[in-house]
This record gives structure tokens, sequence and C-alpha cells, in this order.
């Protein structure tokens, strides 16, 4: 699984007191599964719950959830975008350990899907697939697209009617 080292570096790179003391956000994936079907290939689902906890916290909490948000709309865009899973998909509690620290506990419905591809020779092939992304909105007046080293397009920023 990269979903929990990825989102925990992340934090510990956004958090001022994370970058400070690392060792002070846990993470744990709890009610994990894996969900494989019958057909002939090796491929599957992780299923879990990513339990993040940042313990002596003394920062503002919305500091946390924001670049967490950030994270999720590139690792797990359904947790936003599937009215269903937005319900129940982030959850956090959080434990007031005096007048100046917390420790929050957030708790992330995750998935992660692996295909496992045969190559030559009985070989086996993992690839840990990203997730899919809405188009991205024009930040730059020019653009070109590759695929390796192959130039697949190029493009002017559109420019709306006037």
């Amino acid at each position: 699984m990269y979903k929990p080292n990825s989102l925990r570096q992340h934090l510990a790179a956004a958090i001022p007191e994370l970058q400070r003391d690392p060792d002070r956000l846990l993470v744990f994936a709890d009610e994990g599964n894996v969900v494989a079907s019958a057909t002939a290939s090796l491929s599957f689902e992780y299923r879990f719950k990513l339990n993040l906890i940042v313990t002596d916290y003394a920062g503002d909490a919305d500091a946390i959830m924001v670049a967490l948000i950030a994270w999720l709309k590139v690792h797990q865009l359904d947790l936003m975008a599937n009215e269903e899973r937005r319900k129940h998909g982030i959850s956090f509690e959080v434990d007031f350990n005096n007048h100046e620290t917390v420790d929050i506990s957030i708790k992330l419905e995750l998935t992660e899907r692996v295909a496992v591809k045969r190559g030559e020779a009985g070989r086996l092939d993992i690839q840990h697939l990203a997730e899919v992304q809405d188009t991205p909105t024009y930040a730059d007046e020019f653009w070109t697209l590759y695929a390796g080293d192959t130039l697949l397009a190029e493009w002017q920023t559109p420019q709306a009617s006037a």
C-alpha cells in the first residue's frame, strides 16, 4: 500500500509542528480487506480505514484538514465527489489534553487498486494504479502533451469569445 506513507509524507511536510516532530503523526491501516474477482487476473483492490493520529497538537486543526483535503483531491477524490462516500468517508475525533494541546484522530475510508500483469517466463508485474483525475484547469498560456519522449499534442490556452 502506498497511500498511508504518501499521506504521512504530505502532512509532515505541510504542517510546521509535524516538520519539527514527525513522530507525533501516527498512521494505522485498520479494518482492511482485499477485493479480488474470480477472473483469470490476479489484480485486486485494497479497502481500508486509514487512521491518522496527531498527538499533542497545539496548532489550528484547519491546517491539518486543508492539507488533508488537498491530498485527497489527488489520491481519493471519490470521498468528495460521491455523495454517499462524502457522508462517512472522512471522520474525526478530538481529545482535549489540556488548555493548549489536543490529540486528533482522523479516519479515512481509502481504496488502492493494484494491477497484476503476466510478463514473460511466469513473471508477474505489479503496479499500484493512480486515481482517475478530473481534467486540469488551464494555468499556462501554452501546453504540451507527452507520452514518454513522444509529443502527442500542443495547444494555446483557449480564449473565451468576446
